[in-house]
């Protein structure tokens, strides 16, 4: 896992560059686009702070990223420069982060985690109908109890069953037994297709699917599925603090991911990424879009070229060396929370690797939750956990205040 780290003065110059490759809405003869600069009343382009601020440059020149650019030179080339900026942060995500052999996935950089999690279903419902001649009734998706809730969403969406495996209450690790049983009643039951989600660490407990044990099952029931992982949250941290994974394209099992920038990465919110292996966006190609060069493959379309610029900036201005130290630091505070808790015998649960602490919700008063702002598992009048998750803006001292508030409740 390497990628290089830029300078800032290196980053801008690319940036610039790309913009430079673009079509200008201000210079050039331009009239068949649906599309221009921001608004001049607001966002006026002669400030001279743009002169170094790259990312704002490329909001207010406005690219718009609609299509897949992985897929090929067939696609609308107004924005070539800033395309392929793109490109270079799926390759960074791929290839580098999850072992991805060159040219062998596609990717994009979709509005949230929620869309990618959905055109994976997308794609493998429509994959089953156009390969297998399948109907809609014989397909379900498979998923944990943990699972975030973009799964049912994309379930309810696409008209799929559903089969939701139970989790042990204390470890998070999906109930194994329970999911060779429902495989095999759903089987009985004439469903012939699964789409399995699995978390690369879950929203509410930072919980980590064990995918070997899901795939034993899955391979030794000889079934036809297909799967993929939910690495919303996960993704950009998990390969970076963890020394055995088999999230990555090297384990043939898997076909897709999801990952979210807005999260650990602190880009702006909008700026999830879907990652698959390649032949498979053709099942969700939309060909009515034909005044698309390339045509759409997405869910969302038209697409944010400064989020995908941002996210590329971010990456690069790190490294993979510098993101790794990063990462780390933030599993090493959880991590002392964890064992503060562990010594006091307060009931949590903590990944070794991530960077979310969540608290059984009877060993911490609600007005304490709701100090520090903390988020429950239910907003409802009972909720059974609160989690804590160590960001950045999470520094030694509020944790200080937070455990010695939690030490007086316990006396």
């Amino acid at each position: 896992m390497f990628w290089e780290k830029y300078s800032y003065s290196l980053i801008k110059r690319k940036v610039f560059d790309a913009l430079s490759k673009n079509t200008n809405y201000r210079t050039e003869n331009i009239l068949g686009i649906p599309g221009t600069f921001l608004d001049t009343d607001i966002f006026y382009d002669d400030a001279p702070f743009l002169r170094d601020a790259p990312f704002l440059s490329t909001l207010i020149a406005n690219p718009n990223h609609i299509g897949v650019h992985t897929l090929g030179d067939d696609h609308e080339d107004f924005f070539v420069g800033t395309h392929e900026i793109e490109k270079d942060l799926i390759k960074i995500c791929a290839e580098e982060i999850f072992s991805a052999s060159p040219n062998s996935y596609d990717g994009y950089v979709a509005s949230v985690g929620t869309e990618a999690n959905i055109e994976a279903t997308w794609i493998y419902r429509n994959y089953f109908v156009q390969e297998y001649n399948a109907k809609i009734d014989e397909i379900a998706v498979i998923y944990s109890s943990d699972t975030h809730y973009s799964i049912p969403k994309a379930i309810n969406l696409l008209n799929l069953k559903s089969i939701e495996i139970p989790v042990h209450q204390t470890t998070r690790e999906i109930s194994i037994k329970s999911l060779e049983h429902q495989i095999e009643a759903a089987l009985i039951a004439g469903i012939k297709y699964f789409i399995v989600n699995v978390n690369m660490s879950t929203t509410m407990f930072g919980s980590v699917d064990d995918i070997d044990k899901v795939t034993d099952v899955l391979n030794l029931l000889h079934i036809n599925y297909k799967l993929h992982v939910d690495g919303a949250y996960g993704g950009f941290i998990l390969p970076f603090t963890t020394t055995c994974n088999s999230y990555n394209f090297a384990n043939k099992n898997i076909s897709s991911f999801s990952i979210d920038g807005h999260k650990m990465l602190q880009a702006p919110y909008g700026t999830g990424i879907f990652l698959v292996r390649k032949e498979f966006m053709k099942y969700v190609c939309t060909n009515e879009a034909g005044y698309v060069k390339g045509k759409d493959y997405t869910l969302c379309g038209s697409r944010s070229g400064a989020n995908a610029v941002c996210v590329w900036m971010i990456l690069r201005i790190h490294g993979s060396v510098g993101w790794t130290v990063k990462m780390r630091q933030l599993v090493d505070k959880a991590a002392s929370i964890s064992e503060t808790l562990t010594e006091w015998g307060i009931k949590h649960y903590c990944h070794p690797d991530l960077n979310i602490v969540t608290i059984d919700a009877s060993y911490i008063s609600i007005e304490l939750a709701n100090k520090y702002h903390l988020v429950p598992d239910s907003h409802d009048e009972n909720p059974k956990w609160f989690k804590i998750v160590v960001m950045p803006h999470v520094k030694p001292g509020i944790i200080d205040n937070f455990l010695s508030e939690l030490k007086n409740e316990q006396n």
